[in-house]
């Protein structure tokens, strides 16, 4: 990840303000404390789980020097939007890929999500947006927050199908990161989102099966949304 140099490069100094998202990985905010900047969490937008420009906006103060977009579960960034917020307040904008992205294999990914989108229900099904690679395909799971998803979770498993939690908590309640904030819709995503597989060597009977250990368990579910 080039966060650290590329900040540096161009001038972000200790103490500085750096937006960064609140869902994913922590590796932007701590590549931030890094170079003695101040990480500063924006929530992120429902469909996409990127940065939403809106809450970028929102947070952005006199002391904020640059934004940290990330491109998250092979789903692109709204980068053009995120550029804008950035020329209107003068902001260095860098848009990353998440750590461990894959780009190969992408059309067959695509390939399983479109046979995925049409035929799973009880579930929120990704968003679809051009250029999305399904680095992960991440369901929502409806329902009153984590235990409904897990134990949802863990009925797939148990069936045979295997499947992650992909964001565990908020950025800003890891350690060495803490802060007093709640972004609504990174606590829902942090609550609800489940990446199912959908790896280029999956076969259609694994796909089939998945749907339907899905659909019988998320049937249940569907009042919630």
């Amino acid at each position: 990840m080039r966060t650290v140099g590329t900040l540096k490069s161009a001038g972000v100094r200790a103490g500085d303000e750096v937006v960064v998202p609140a869902y994913g990985s922590a590796d932007v905010a701590r590549a931030v404390v890094e170079l003695g900047a101040v990480p500063v969490f924006a929530d992120v937008d429902g469909d996409s789980y990127c940065l939403d420009p809106a809450a970028v906006a929102d947070v952005v103060t006199s002391q904020t020097a640059a934004v940290v977009a990330v491109n998250r579960f092979g789903r692109p960034a709204d980068a053009g939007w995120i550029r804008e917020v950035g020329q209107r307040h003068g902001l260095l904008v860098l848009v990353e890929d998440e750590p461990g992205a894959d780009p190969e294999g992408a059309e067959l990914r695509r390939a399983h999500a479109a046979y995925l989108d049409g035929r799973l229900n009880g579930v929120r099904t990704p968003t679809p947006a051009v250029g999305h690679t399904y680095a992960q395909y991440v369901v929502r799971v409806p329902g009153n927050g984590r235990p409904d998803r897990d134990a949802f979770a863990r009925t797939l498993r148990a069936k045979g199908v295997p499947c992650s939690v992909p964001v565990l908590a908020p950025v800003y309640r890891m350690p060495g990161l803490r802060r007093d904030v709640f972004l609504p819709q990174t606590e829902r995503a942090v609550d609800e989102t489940l990446a199912l597989p959908v790896h280029a060597g999956m076969t259609r009977r694994e796909l089939h099966k998945m749907v339907g250990a899905c659909n019988a368990l998320g049937g249940l579910l569907q009042p919630a949304f």
